[in-house]
């Protein structure tokens, strides 16, 4: 089984984080990582070793490198984003130092079970490795892979709220809706997507299922997952989206009351004509 063992003691190192798009197609991504880079899979994820640092893949679209230099990381995107499903353009997000700690020159660097030392520290996007096992790594990449998503989906949510910020300004200042039937629809749609990804499709509420075969790496994602401020980030995201389906609720309720008030005037409408026209036939 392949390992990477990263630099221990040569200073602090860097991890970028890069959303590729909304999630990889994957035979084709099992069948180029796997079978033609070699790499390993840990459920969702896969494990890319590079001359010099590792790179782990994860379905939903977002790739998580360690000490991996530019040219590298630019040329690994490319590669992985001819399997994407709606593909974005180098979408990349945080970026964090770390260095693995001086009193754990002999800790395990291949990918068999440890224990947590509970060791791990972290201090303004500074994190201190406790020991050299690419697990560990993995462990602290799901916490970096669901806050790329996560900043993605907060993104769109406040384009959505920006660019639809008139919609309730206008309706207090002349009791009309400023949207089609149609248009409305779609933009309901677009938020009903958003809410689904991120509560059924991603698993951006849940822990992942990588900690059910490795407890002990467990504590480490939980105390990234805090200073990420994932649950805290989730819940506003979907108070932001609930006020918004609120809104757009109302209106639609509004549509459908108007629409239903004229088709209730067509039918009247019609039967009058109809009246005319059977008393006062030509």
């Amino acid at each position: 089984m392949p390992t990477t063992i990263l630099p221990k003691s040569t200073g602090p190192h860097r991890i970028h984080t890069v959303l590729m798009g909304r999630q990889f197609k994957l035979e084709e991504a099992n069948d180029l990582l796997v079978k033609q880079k070699g790499a390993v899979r840990y459920r969702d994820a896969y494990q890319i070793n590079l001359a010099q640092g590792e790179a782990w893949v994860f379905n939903y679209g977002v790739v998580v490198c360690w000490n991996i230099e530019e040219t590298a990381r630019k040329i690994l995107c490319r590669e992985l984003s001819t399997l994407m499903t709606e593909h974005l353009d180098g979408y990349e997000t945080e970026q964090f130092h770390y260095h693995i700690t001086q009193n754990n020159e002999h800790s395990q660097s291949d990918n068999t079970p440890i224990k947590s030392t509970n060791t791990l520290t972290i201090h303004n996007d500074f994190l201190s490795l406790p020991n050299n096992n690419p697990l560990c790594r993995l462990a602290l990449s799901h916490a970096f892979a669901q806050s790329a998503k996560l900043s993605f989906f907060e993104d769109t949510a406040q384009q959505v709220i920006q660019q639809n910020s008139y919609i309730s300004k206008k309706l207090a200042a002349t009791g009309k809706i400023p949207l089609s039937r149609n248009k409305l629809a779609k933009l309901r749609g677009v938020l009903f997507d958003t809410s689904s990804d991120i509560s059924l499709h991603f698993n951006l509420l849940d822990t992942p299922e990588f900690f059910w075969d490795y407890p002990e790496l467990e504590s480490d994602y939980q105390q990234l997952a805090k200073y990420l401020d994932l649950t805290p980030r989730i819940e506003i995201l979907n108070h932001k989206l609930a006020t918004i389906h609120a809104l757009l609720d109302m209106l639609a309720s509004e549509q459908h009351h108007k629409h239903s008030s004229f088709l209730e005037w067509i039918i009247i409408v019609l039967i009058m004509i109809d009246i005319v026209i059977y008393f006062f036939p030509k």
